[in-house]
């Protein structure tokens, strides 16, 4: 696992028997996680990276590298970025290397359905001349927890990708979902890929993404008093200096700068302490001279803020050893 990280941090990509052996131990790993999993803070929690593999090295550099730092990263791992196969890699091997320091939760990037639309497909294609890879890694998404939970002196920091759902009011609506699958394009588990803040909204509305709901304040304060809440912390939104804060208690942390390497954009990461206080570290893209250049055919892929490119239907994956392993006693989160 060392030489294959080393390998990645080099820019390189690994072989096919390298990529199907990490999707299935990622797998074995990631069945012992609940759809909430708890964290102990310490904690620094990173939002969307999108294939920006230079930035995420960046990132470790300005926030500190695993196991000393301990790890959440919020989704969006591939697409868009020139580099996410890269990006999933290296984060997957860290997970292995460092199950317990290393935490990774599922975005609505992290989909069959979507990475043919935005990248992910097309550059697995390019890598290795055909789809397996991509669908050992997509179907390694079906696995990945849905939240994180980190406990605290006055209650808990909640975390997630997107935002909340007219029909999930606790979080134990959260631990029976099913997990085990495509995104479907509506449901809870939509809606915590997908969901977006409305500073200035109350209740819920249909989101202009195409799936899931934005939702206002009065939402948060009932979500965080039924289940005895401090924090929200999720991802999902380009903010232009890294971060942004509503309602002293709901923060959205965006950690690809300069994204689609044209938004001019900062970054950050939040730093949780021990007793819960928290740090934006914001950060910079990285240097040109510590980037490698990209392939000359990859394309920047248009970025899409307030539309989805979710159909009416999920997509359907084949069978595979993957998926096999998942049905096996998984119902009882």
């Amino acid at each position: 696992m060392d030489a294959w990280i080393s390998l990645l941090r080099q820019g390189e990509v690994l072989a096919p028997h390298a990529c199907r052996f990490i999707c299935t131990k990622l797998v074995e790993v990631l069945l012992g996680e609940s759809n909430i999993h708890v964290i102990s803070a310490p904690v620094t929690v990173v939002g969307d990276l999108h294939g920006q593999f230079y930035d995420v090295l960046e990132m470790f550099r300005v926030g500190g590298e695993p196991p000393l730092v301990n790890y959440l990263f919020l989704g969006d791992y591939v697409d868009r970025g020139h580099f996410s196969l890269q990006t999933i890699s290296m984060l997957a091997c860290l997970k292995l290397r460092y199950p317990d320091r290393v935490t990774l939760i599922r975005g609505n990037h992290e989909s069959r359905q979507t990475t043919l639309t935005y990248g992910f497909y097309a550059e697995c294609m390019r890598e290795y001349g055909n789809k397996e890879v991509w669908q050992w890694f997509t179907d390694m998404f079906d696995f990945l927890p849905l939240a994180a939970l980190i406990p605290g002196p006055s209650g808990a920091i909640f975390a997630t990708h997107g935002g909340l759902s007219p029909s999930m009011h606790t979080l134990d609506h959260i631990r029976v979902i099913d997990r085990f699958g495509e995104i479907p394009t509506e449901g809870p588990m939509c809606d915590l890929m997908w969901g977006d803040p409305e500073k200035d909204q109350e209740g819920f509305k249909v989101s202009p993404r195409g799936a899931g709901y934005t939702f206002g304040r009065d939402v948060v304060d009932k979500f965080m008093e039924l289940n005895h809440l401090t924090y929200f912390v999720r991802a999902h939104q380009l903010c232009q200096e890294g971060y942004q804060v509503l309602w002293d208690k709901f923060a959205t942390v965006w950690s690809a700068p300069n994204y689609c390497y044209r938004m001019g954009n900062k970054a950050s990461v939040c730093e949780i302490s021990e007793s819960h206080d928290k740090f934006f570290n914001v950060f910079d893209p990285a240097p040109k001279k510590d980037r490698k250049v990209p392939p000359k055919e990859k394309k920047v892929f248009p970025t899409f803020f307030t539309t989805s490119s979710l159909s009416s239907s999920s997509a359907q994956s084949p069978k595979s050893p993957l998926q096999t392993l998942s049905r096996q006693g998984l119902l009882t989160d």
